[in-house]
């Protein structure tokens, strides 16, 4: 008798659904899956982190590298904490002070600083895939979007514990329904890329890529690990079955998408009687258009595009979403993760290895089902959330994670280089309350991390990757961190905070490649497009040159770790490019103010960070003899000591 494939395979999986929920011993024992361990503390040093690192050094035979100097130090703190660099003033008064409690001091007026915030979430917004537009053709602009932005700022600066933060952006509106705020934070489930397509649509598929889309994010921001990859079939390396793919994606099934108005009544009514109007021109053109002679079709066409560009821009919409039990549909398990192929029905449960085995479902009609997932999420005993978020931290300050992979904690990720280090950041964070600003603080307090960047010989032949931690791994800037520093020192940096997205200008070869071209308004007031990097509005298909050249993310999937390649166009970019120039020609017009003598010294001041030694100030003192001071600033801004912290 022939089989039927399709029907065959679908029963095979179904078998599998029934037969797959336990779990093997090897399963269960990979590293991150297990409960956090409680190490001790080598007694090699007074920091516990210089004492753990020490450890791994010796049995290593290296040794850690001399303390970095002064400069070096403030700069590079300053930087790692507020992606922004020190002032003169600040460098000078900090290499004079050489009391013992002068590096301290300085790390908490940082992490005091509103400027610590907005660094901290732009390495956030990395993660979550922040955007304020749809990506795909259209690329629908999101106008309220950046109140998300402005509200993971917020949660930084007062220092909100991860666990609340985690709890209000996946379930917000579970939280409290009738706050604003917390309608915002929820808006998280809204961040990814989303195709509005045009015609007959397919209520299923759409369904599945939404929920897909807030499944998926769960894995790579949280817990660190591949959940997509059990979209189709059971992970092909990890212990996630497909039936936990699903089961994670119940958790949304009652989730709906809420768009809530932002305009007044009289905003309202004065925008549908401009496109009413404008409409009401359009189908009468059209008419005509159907009535004109050939001749006169092309002039009616000309016309008709006209007035379609005249057609009001949107409403501002909060785009967040609420819970509808009344909409529930059953989530099932889809065969090669297509809506066109259901096979068994599915209730809610987190990852079932994390679970005794054969664990039931928790069910399929939970009320607040959101705000359970992330109480789980969160619960202490998860032996992922805590370690994954110090991991990120850890990478925010030396260059690399203590797991090199910090959105996969899976088999085919890293494993730990230190992981009793990894454990007892994780506890300590845990047992602080969940408190990001005093793991900042015990980082950077460490020996370890303020070692001079320098290289020895048995360094480069025992650990040339520096994965123990023997020196300081100097780190090139970030997109926004090398052009928010270049504003900085020519003193045009807008310290404005918060608000809607500034578009700047941008070549219009590239703004007419866009759907509609006329979606790239250029913010009117000049000094705006001078403000911090995160504020400048973020366009799925549209980033600025210079951010893209030096690896800024593309915002369509959760970027875990930035890239830090270097290739040709990236020097174009530095001396040719708008940002560079705009900036060399304000740091010259300040430069000019000053008597000639000064020059030199302000200049190495603003952009390095430090005065000039003797070498560098006569050829300096050459170069200008002959050349105008933008060109000496554009130099000093392509040079790797304003590029590169170490």
């Amino acid at each position: 008798m022939a089989v039927n494939i399709p029907q065959f395979a679908w029963f095979l999986a179904c078998c599998s659904l029934a037969l797959g929920e336990s779990y093997t011993v090897a399963e269960r024992r990979h590293w991150s899956l297990r409960p956090r361990a409680t190490p001790a503390v080598p007694s090699l040093a007074a920091h516990p982190i210089d004492a753990f690192i020490l450890a791994k050094l010796k049995e290593q035979g290296l040794t850690m590298s001399p303390p970095a100097s002064r400069q070096a130090l403030i700069r590079r703190v300053t930087f790692d904490l507020t992606g922004l660099p020190p002032t003169p003033d600040a460098v000078r008064a900090f290499v004079a002070d050489r009391s013992p409690q002068a590096y301290e001091q300085l790390v908490d007026r940082l992490l005091a600083s509103p400027e610590y915030a907005e660094r901290q979430a732009r390495q956030w917004l990395d993660v979550v895939r922040f955007a304020e537009s749809d990506g795909f053709e259209y690329d629908t602009h999101r106008s309220e979007a950046w109140r998300y932005r402005d509200y993971v700022i917020r949660s930084f600066a007062e220092d909100k514990p991860y666990d609340r933060f985690v709890t209000e952006q996946l379930a917000g509106d579970e939280l409290a329904p009738g706050d604003l705020e917390m309608q915002v934070a929820a808006s998280f489930n809204r961040l990814g890329p989303y195709r509005r397509n045009a015609g007959n649509q397919d209520k299923a598929y759409i369904r599945n890529e939404i929920l897909t889309e807030m499944t998926n994010v769960v894995g790579s921001a949280f817990l660190g690990v591949t959940l997509g990859c059990a979209r189709c079939h059971d992970h092909k390396f990890d212990p996630i079955r497909h039936t936990d793919y699903y089961r994670l994606q119940s958790f949304f099934a009652t989730t709906e998408q809420h768009d809530i108005p932002m305009s007044t009544e009289a905003e309202k009514a004065a925008w549908k009687e401009r496109t009413a109007a404008v409409n009401q021109e359009l189908a009468a053109l059209k008419k005509r258009l159907k009535e004109a002679a050939p001749a006169d079709k092309a002039a009616i066409e000309q016309r008709i595009g006209v007035k379609e560009k005249q057609v009001p821009e949107p409403l501002p919409e909060l785009k967040t979403v609420r819970d509808d039990p009344a909409l529930y549909q059953p989530v099932h398990v889809l065969l090669r993760g297509s809506s066109d192929a259901p096979a068994a029905k599915v209730g809610m449960r987190p990852l079932g290895v994390l679970l005794p085995d054969e664990a039931p479902e928790w069910g399929d009609a939970l009320a607040q089902p959101r705000l359970k997932l992330a109480r789980w999420i969160v619960d202490p005993a998860n032996p992922l959330t805590a370690r994954v978020l110090v991991n990120r931290l850890w990478m925010g300050h030396f260059g690399a994670g203590i797991v090199a992979t910090p959105s996969d904690f899976g088999r085919m990720g890293a494993r730990p280089t230190h992981p009793e280090l990894l454990d007892w950041l994780a506890n300590e964070f845990v047992a602080g309350g969940f408190r990001i600003k005093p793991i900042h603080r015990l980082m950077v307090l460490s020996q370890t991390y303020q070692q001079a960047s320098r290289t020895t010989p048995a360094g480069r032949d025992k650990d040339p990757r520096n994965r123990f931690l023997w020196t300081y791994s100097r780190r090139r800037l970030q997109a926004e961190e090398m052009r928010d520093a270049m504003l900085s020192a020519a003193g045009i940096l807008n310290p404005r905070r918060g608000g809607p997205g500034v578009i700047t200008p941008i070549e219009p070869e590239l703004v007419n490649l866009l759907y509609k071209p006329d979606q790239w308004a250029v913010t009117p007031d000049a000094a705006e497009h001078n403000r911090r990097s995160i504020y400048l509005f973020q366009k799925r298909n549209m980033r600025m040159p210079f951010m893209e050249v030096f690896d800024a993310p593309d915002t369509l999937l959760s970027c875990a770790r930035r890239e830090s390649s270097t290739h040709a166009p990236q020097a174009l970019e530095l001396l040719n490019g708008p940002v560079t120039r705009q900036a060399s020609v304000a740091l010259a017009e300040r430069l000019e103010k000053l008597a000639p003598a000064q020059r030199i010294l302000q200049a190495f001041e603003a952009v390095f960070g430090r005065p000039p030694v003797a070498k560098e100030r006569a050829a300096a003192e050459k170069f200008l003899a002959s050349s105008p001071l933008r060109e000496f600033a554009l130099a000093l801004f392509a040079a790797n000591d304003f590029l590169y912290v170490q």
